[in-house]
């Protein structure tokens, strides 16, 4: 436990106000704006033990992301996806407490004994933390982005009126920089999802115009699944939609690692890509990393349907087409509203393969030139002219069939046990009814 007596000093946290400007003119990431912000308070002087930093996140995926600074301990980072419930443990929270109460700011001190109005303050004694102070911070008005947190302190005389005055000074600071980062960040969320990781991160380089591109050599997989317009004309709409996500959760995922790329969704389908040199080497790489993604794709399809199954719904089926070739990669569309994709010959060729499973009854087809990289055995289908292609294709099977049965794949994310008080920062959206009268909460969670 620490005792400090010392004043505050101005200089000292002027100069971290410098720091959070310069950090959020130079486009520092969130992750070291608070990390450093977090280390230079301390270091400046303010007696803090603990800092708890939340973040909502416009993110298909993350409702928040959040940071907890300890002095002894670093920093620890946790992304807070959705989810449908409030545990009971935010609803008993300072955090709660503040927003459905339309409160800026709570303050506490954290007694060793005697009755806790918060659980949290259980942990907080733990950490032999003596004064706790929590906010809400907007990033302004009808801002769908904000920041929640608290300063905590294990001084034994607590926060000073002056250590609260700098710390509420260095919070708007904090919250500007944050601001910045949280935009870019969320400028990077959404091209990485909608693009994916490799076409996003092309576009935020500037690589922006119509007819902006390269051509690459690629190993391309194309996928499908079966039947879908009859499901959805029999199930209705949600149930549809429900189960496309389930398909491609299972079957999608697996090639958007190992040097793969999903590229794009296309309605009941995707394209992947796995990108690699002009020669025999990097083309057996990309092409056995594809083949390895089939394999995994279609247990999680097995143990999906053997979910489903449980559930008393109909099985998913689809098709997957292998290939390899150069493609072009970048900007198509109109002037003002552009997409970014691989297009070519190789493309159109790998969709044609995909649709031969169908004539094949198999779930898996290839290009000779594709299992020609791989190594493995493969069963020759026939030999095949594709629709708008000159050449004649020789078509091929994987011998080899990925084991469908005792798998423990976990083909869906499933939400994370024991959400932590900032993990429901958020959530509160999915209760909105019983805060209609509080408006400060409303513009926090929209």
């Amino acid at each position: 436990m620490m005792t400090i007596h010392s004043s505050v000093s101005d200089i000292f946290l002027d100069k971290v106000a410098e720091w959070l400007t310069q950090s959020a003119l130079t486009g520092e990431n969130l992750e070291s704006i608070v990390r450093g912000f977090c280390e230079r308070i301390a270091a400046s002087g303010l007696p803090i033990a603990r800092v708890h930093l939340t973040f909502s996140m416009l993110h298909p995926l993350y409702d928040a992301l959040g940071f907890t600074w300890r002095r002894a301990g670093g920093l620890t980072i946790e992304g807070y996806r959705h989810v449908d419930d409030k545990p009971e443990r935010f609803v008993q929270s300072p955090y709660y407490y503040l927003l459905s109460n339309n409160l800026l700011h709570l303050r506490r001190r954290v007694d060793i004994d005697g009755p806790l109005e918060f659980p949290v303050f259980e942990d907080l004694r733990k950490e032999k933390i003596t004064d706790y102070i929590a906010f809400v911070q907007t990033f302004g008005a009808g801002s769908a982005q904000g920041m929640m947190g608290s300063w905590s302190t294990d001084s034994i005389s607590g926060f000073s009126e002056e250590m609260i005055g700098a710390l509420m000074r260095m919070q708007n600071h904090l919250a500007m920089a944050a601001k910045m980062a949280v935009l870019g960040k969320l400028a990077n969320n959404m091209l990485t999802t909608y693009l994916g990781g490799d076409a996003g991160q092309r576009v935020l380089n500037g690589q922006i115009r119509r007819g902006d591109g390269e051509t690459i050599r690629a190993a391309l997989v194309m996928g499908d699944m079966r039947q879908s317009t009859l499901y959805a004309e029999k199930e209705g709409r949600q149930a549809y939609i429900d189960t496309l996500n389930e398909f491609f959760d299972a079957i999608a995922a697996p090639f958007n690692r190992n040097g793969g790329e999903i590229l794009s969704f296309l309605g009941d389908g995707f394209l992947a890509v796995y990108p690699c040199g002009r020669h025999k080497d990097p083309s057996k790489v990309a092409c056995e990393a594809a083949l390895s993604a089939v394999f995994h794709a279609q247990s999680r399809v097995a143990a999906l349907n053997k979910d489903r199954k449980t559930r008393g719904l109909s099985e998913v089926r689809y098709g997957i087409g292998l290939h390899v070739g150069n493609v072009m990669f970048g900007n198509v569309g109109l002037r003002d509203r552009l997409t970014f994709s691989a297009f070519g010959a190789a493309v159109n060729e790998v969709q044609r393969l995909q649709a031969l499973t169908k004539k094949y009854s198999t779930e898996v087809v290839a290009s000779q030139a594709f299992a020609g990289y791989t190594g493995g055995e493969w069963v020759t289908l026939g030999e095949e002219r594709l629709r708008g292609v000159r050449q004649r294709f020789t078509v091929v099977h994987p011998k080899v069939i990925a084991r469908t049965g005792g798998t423990t794949e976990v083909f869906h994310d499933v939400a994370a046990d024991g959400l932590s008080e900032a993990e429901q920062v958020i959530l509160l959206h999915r209760d909105a009814k019983k805060f209609e009268n509080h408006p400060q909460v409303e513009k926090f969670i929209q």
